[in-house]
Order: structure tokens, then C-alpha cells, then sequence
């Protein structure tokens, strides 16, 4: 969910022309809005009617669309907002270093974690999937490196509570494929890498080959946002999700199959950096729509 870092409002009309041509697109899943706090999150204040309006046209397409949410009450939020079709995923949202989890939601990392269980118990309940995140899984803006055996640990833990999924957040982009490896060879040992998912920024650089190292790993799931757009209010420097754009054209060079249109993909990136004011974060859909 990337434009929810965007300051400018972005329309309501933009964001689901946006998930609309993701979709046309071939893009298997689209985080599509964030049920958290409007007042410190204003960018989001229309979850309420993007998602009813996704859901409608998109409910049985065989693609996700999950919606992030903090807390039962998001989550409340989220299935009073379309009880004709129904939310089918959520993704919640921790740390791995307790500077970070203070700042983004207010709650060390043990708090955070109790929390969710009555969030997945819920989610569960009204047979709604549970996907987790899991930031600084490298570095913390306050609290420096984190140890790879601390992410392994709470790796763990997620998927013990009822997380189907984890995704695996180099928040503020520190991250290289050396560092990357170090850490996924003790999550690896906890939890199979079916169930895990990498998140890179593309701060430093790096995003793409911290990429390609987490699936060389054994990953095959990989987050990541058109045209780099992105990044965390509190992650002070940090910029965008690594692009989709150059992560696809970066798999499919290697002969991967994403099932993804990369060149629809380029139009897209240039389109929506275009409506929002923002230089194009991706060099690959930059060069492929230049030929267009």
C-alpha cells in the first residue's frame, strides 16, 4: 500500500484506476488500502469506499486483494465496510526492534504481538486469511542492526498465531545481498520458505539484488510497488518498495515466470509517478515505456 506514504491526497478515483490496471496487468495480489487511523494516516481516510468498490468487481478473479490493518478495530472497520463482499485477506503489521514498534504503533514488540492474536482470532472467525509483516528485519532507524537469530525468533511466532504468509521488511534499505542472506539463513531454520515473503526498499540500491538473493533462497514471493513508490513516515530517509517494474524485468531475464505484463506495467509506472507529482522510481519501466 504504498500511496498511504504519499503526502499529497491522492483522489479516491486515482487509487482504483490504479488497482484496475494492476489487475489488467496480471499483478496476482494488490494491497489495496489501509483501515488504520485517519487522523494520522489521512491518505487512507477513504478505505472505506475503495474497498467495496474493488471487491465488487473483483471478488472471484482468483487474485488478492488483502487490506492492511493495526488492530481489531481496524479490522472491524474493515468487515463493516463491505459485508456484500466480503474482505477475504488482511495483512498486520510489527517489528523486530523495539525503537520501531513504539514509533509505528505505539506498543513494544511483545505488546504488538498479543494484540494480533486477537486480531488473527477474529479474522479467523469470519474466514478472513491473515498475512504478516515484519519490519527492520535488517537494520532499525533507533535501534541500529537487528540480530538475524531475533527475526528468526519472531518469525516463528507469526506463523505459529495463525499468519499464513510473512513478509520480510528491510524497512529503511540498509540492506545487501550479504546481509539479506545472513538473515534468511536463520529464519530458514524456524520456518519454510513457502511461507515467507521479502520486502525490500530501495534505499541504498540494493533492492533488486536483496531480491534476487531471497529467491535464489527459496523465496517466491516478493513485495514491491510500480514505479517505487513508498516508503515509511517513520523510517526517516528511507525511500520507496522496490519497484515492480525492475523486479520483474530482473526475473524474467533469469527466466522466471511472473505472469506479469511488463510493458502494461510501464505504462503504468509512468502514469501514476506522472498524476502524483513524483519522478519515476523504476529505471527499467523508465527505459521499456521511453520505446513505447
Amino acid at each position: 500500500m504504498a500511496n498511504r506514504n504519499e503526502k499529497t491526497p491522492v483522489p479516491t478515483t486515482i487509487k482504483l484506476q490504479l488497482i484496475e490496471r494492476l489487475t489488467a496487468a496480471n499483478v496476482p495480489a494488490i494491497e489495496t488500502t489501509a483501515f488504520v487511523s485517519p487522523k494520522w494516516v489521512p491518505q487512507m481516510a477513504d478505505a472505506k469506499l475503495v474497498l467495496p468498490a474493488i471487491l465488487q468487481h473483483y471478488s472471484t478473479n482468483g487474485k488478492d486483494y488483502p487490506v492492511l490493518v493495526p488492530n481489531v478495530k481496524g479490522l472491524e472497520r474493515a468487515l463493516a465496510a463491505s459485508p456484500q463482499y466480503p474482505v477475504k485477506e488482511i495483512a498486520i503489521f510489527g517489528a523486530a526492534s523495539e525503537g520501531f514498534s513504539q514509533k509505528n504503533t505505539n506498543t513494544s514488540v511483545e505488546e504488538g504481538l498479543k494484540a494480533f492474536e486477537d486480531v488473527i482470532a477474529l479474522a479467523h472467525k469470519n474466514d478472513v486469511k491473515v498475512r504478516g509483516y515484519l519490519s527492520t528485519v535488517i537494520a532499525c532507524p533507533y535501534d541500529g542492526p537487528t540480530d538475524p537469530k531475533r527475526v528468526a525468533e519472531l518469525a516463528q511466532r507469526y506463523i505459529d498465531i495463525g499468519c499464513y504468509e510473512l513478509s520480510l521488511g528491510d524497512t529503511i534499505g540498509v540492506g545487501t545481498p550479504a546481509t539479506i542472506e545472513r538473515m534468511l539463513e536463520e529464519v530458514l531454520k524456524k520456518v519454510p520458505a513457502e511461507k515467507l515473503a521479502i520486502h525490500a526498499h530501495d534505499t541504498y540500491g540494493q533492492g533488486v539484488s536483496n531480491v534476487l538473493k531471497a529467491v535464489e533462497m527459496g523465496i517466491r514471493v516478493v513485495d514491491s510497488s510500480v514505479g517505487g513508490l513508498g516508503g515509511c513516515p517513520y523510517a526517516k530517509g528511507a525511500s520507496g518498495n522496490v519497484s515492480t517494474e525492475d523486479v520483474v524485468y530482473a526475473l524474467h531475464g533469469l527466466g522466471y515466470e511472473t505472469g506479469i505484463n511488463l510493458e502494461e506495467l510501464a505504462k503504468i509506472g509512468d502514469w501514476i509517478t506522472k498524476e502524483l507529482g513524483r519522478p519515476n522510481g523504476s529505471r527499467a519501466g523508465s527505459a521499456i515505456f521511453s520505446k513505447l
